[in-house]
């Protein structure tokens, strides 16, 4: 996590952006460039989404340039959402972190412990799902559990005792959709990162999120940003304006 804490500190910003390309080929590649170009000032990350770019002929090798063109101290964390046993998590950290470059991924915890350890590596970030911003009611995330809580949680208690055993690394996604999920998991994983879509285009409230989610020390969410970077005008003036709106909410800013 050094990198992204360097990285919040040196431009002072939560930003996440989000790369999610649609439209043909031509014309994502130039915008990919585009968008990277006029928001890396304001990015504390950037994530791209891997099925975005796997639809395509030559998804791998837009990926691969798209990552590259990523300032080398800004984290890309690649939003694969991965999630099988040991040995085939293996090939995908190999392929997310020895082919594409990227500096973290996203991983469903379903299939346990074998889902995640194989991407915690020494210098990379892990943000595990644990309460999605997707709707409506999520019939497994939200199933009560007879010991208290819900599988969501269950999840962030998990990725917090992973997180503490193997010396940190390891955040949580969490939707923004539910600002008082973002309380609970806060709660529950008082130190760790989270990964928060959901802001934008599917609703989630920004104020509500940061007031529920960010550490007293005013850092500790990445609010990322897709939608509304890529249809923008002018990105480098959304990015700007979504940085300054998240700083009026923190407790304590660079």
């Amino acid at each position: 996590m050094e990198k992204l804490i360097q990285r919040v500190q040196y431009a002072n910003s939560l930003l996440c952006v989000g790369l999610d390309p649609v439209g043909d080929d031509a014309q994502v590649a130039r915008r990919l460039a585009e968008v990277i170009d006029q928001t890396h000032d304001y990015a504390a990350a950037f994530k791209p989404n891997l099925a975005f770019f796997l639809s395509r002929e030559d998804g791998v090798k837009l990926l691969r340039e798209t990552v590259q063109r990523i300032p080398e101290s800004i984290p890309v964390i690649l939003d694969g959402k991965f999630g099988d046993i040991a040995n085939t998590a293996d090939h995908y950290a190999r392929f997310a972190y020895d082919i594409i470059g990227a500096d973290g991924v996203t991983v469903n915890p379903y299939m346990g412990d074998d889902a995640i350890l194989p991407f915690a590596l020494p210098g990379k970030m892990v943000f595990v799902l644990a309460k999605t911003s997707n709707k409506p009611a999520h019939s497994l995330q939200d199933v009560a559990l007879t010991r208290g809580g819900s599988l969501s949680d269950c999840a962030a208690r998990v990725a917090r005792k992973l997180d503490e055993e193997h010396g940190g690394g390891i955040g949580l996604v969490v939707g923004a959709t539910n600002a008082e999920a973002v309380g609970r998991m806060r709660a529950i994983s008082p130190k760790q990162w989270f990964l928060v879509p959901g802001v934008g285009a599917q609703g989630g409230d920004l104020q509500a999120t940061l007031r529920a989610g960010l550490r007293p020390d005013g850092s500790g969410l990445l609010i990322n940003t897709s939608r509304a970077l890529w249809q923008a005008a002018d990105a480098a003036a959304a990015a700007r304006e979504l940085v300054e709106q998240i700083n009026q909410f923190r407790p304590v800013t660079v």
